[in-house]
């Protein structure tokens, strides 16, 4: 194609004017940053993403079971039963998670209670954090009570402290009795045997786990149940398997992965990723203004080319097409020379490491930015790219054309 060769030629071509050089070098170089910048940005993003579900591993289940409507699953041994002739489910378990109000010395906060199973270590990762103590449900005298370290810190309490813990919850059944208002709660009173940290601010902040037999306890309930929670087999899809489940329970149950069970947090995410993407692209759009100001000044630079090219019989519209392309190639090297400097930066950091986070190393999990590149983000920044490179085009050639 005769225009591509032609722009192509222009694009490499050493100028007369070193204005027109060096104006083309910023256009490019323009692109290339911001480009770079984009990258960049969502892959921090991405690793974010990826060090909230790592650390969402240590505590939240594979899967979990919860009513589509309500609150209680009233048979749930019924479903663990359906659970298990499932391939690639490991272990599954029942939990009861509800408000409660928790005592402990002069201190008082409301807490949410999490009562499990026996079985809740094949589920979860809870003894890998613990930071105090140990995590225990009873010991055949006691029942135990594992607190997150918020819920520790509010309460003062620390499993190397005799004073029992005391839950309180509202009576599900009968009448306040305004004379004894004690009477229309329930207590529990359980022994402090750890506290744990995931450094995720909705487990981390007012979570007590609790026996499953004294939430029920405390809840009126006899075999009822709220959630259930469920381990796959590694090397299983962890999606497919919670669409084989939502087919077999008919939709009466919802089935949630990890990134579910927390979808607001990961929303939230998400919609930081794509407003700062469309604030650099907003730059990007910006930066794009000086391939305007380069093919201007080339159109000025060529007008004895024009000349030729129409004394040798090309149409208005050919020339136009020259330039429009040029335009349209200083964007497209611009974005290419961008994510390789985009990718290069991401791969460096995510080996070596380089760029630091700010604070007291030995306060953070982490001491450096987390990054992984997605294709899909390559593809997308380099979508936008192309679109805006059309459209710098689209406004040469509409500027050309007035001239003509």
């Amino acid at each position: 194609m005769l225009p591509f060769r032609i722009a192509l030629r222009y694009l490499f071509s050493k100028k007369t004017h070193n204005a027109v050089n060096v104006i083309s070098l910023i256009s490019v170089a323009g692109v290339a940053v911001a480009t770079m910048a984009m990258v960049c940005v969502l892959s921090v993003f991405n690793g974010f993403t990826d060090l909230a579900v790592s650390q969402l591993s240590h505590i939240a289940p594979d899967l979990k079971i919860t009513p589509h409507e309500g609150k209680e699953i009233a048979s749930p041994d019924s479903i663990i039963d359906i659970i298990k002739t499932i391939e690639g489910i490991e272990s599954s378990s029942p939990i009861i998670e509800e408000q409660a109000f928790a005592v402990y010395n002069a201190k008082q906060i409301p807490v949410n209670i999490k009562g499990v199973t026996h079985d809740y270590e094949s589920i979860s990762e809870i003894p890998q954090i613990i930071i105090d103590g140990m995590f225990l449900l009873d010991d055949g005298e006691h029942s135990y009570a594992t607190l997150s370290v918020g819920a520790a810190i509010s309460l003062q309490a620390s499993p190397h402290y005799a004073t029992p813990l005391e839950l309180y919850t509202p009576k599900r059944h009968g009448r306040v009795n305004v004379a004894n208002p004690m009477a229309s709660v329930r207590l529990a009173q359980l022994v402090i045997g750890g506290v744990y940290q995931v450094n995720q601010h909705e487990y981390d902040s007012n979570t007590i786990i609790i026996p499953i037999e004294v939430a029920r306890q405390l809840l009126d309930y006899t075999s009822q149940a709220t959630a259930i929670e469920i381990n796959v087999t590694d090397g299983y899809n962890a999606t497919d398997i919670a669409h084989r489940l939502s087919n077999i329970l008919s939709g009466k149950f919802d089935v949630k992965n990890r990134i579910e069970q927390q979808e607001e947090s990961f929303r939230m995410i998400e919609i930081e990723k794509w407003i700062t993407f469309l604030m650099l692209a907003f730059i990007l759009v910006i930066a794009s203004f000086n391939i305007i100001s380069t093919l201007s000044l080339l159109i000025i630079e060529k007008q004895d080319n024009i000349a030729t090219m129409r004394a040798m019989g090309a149409s208005n519209s050919m020339i136009t097409q020259v330039f429009t392309l040029e335009g349209w190639l200083i964007s497209v090297s611009g974005g290419i020379i961008g994510l390789i400097l985009g990718i290069i930066l991401t791969l460096t950091q995510q080996w070596g490491k380089i760029i630091k986070l700010g604070g007291d190393p030995s306060a953070m999990f982490i001491d450096a930015y987390p990054v992984r590149l997605d294709a899909i983000d390559l593809a997308v920044v380099f979508a936008v790219v192309l679109a805006i490179g059309f459209f710098t085009s689209q406004v040469t050639a509409w500027g050309m054309r007035r001239r003509h």
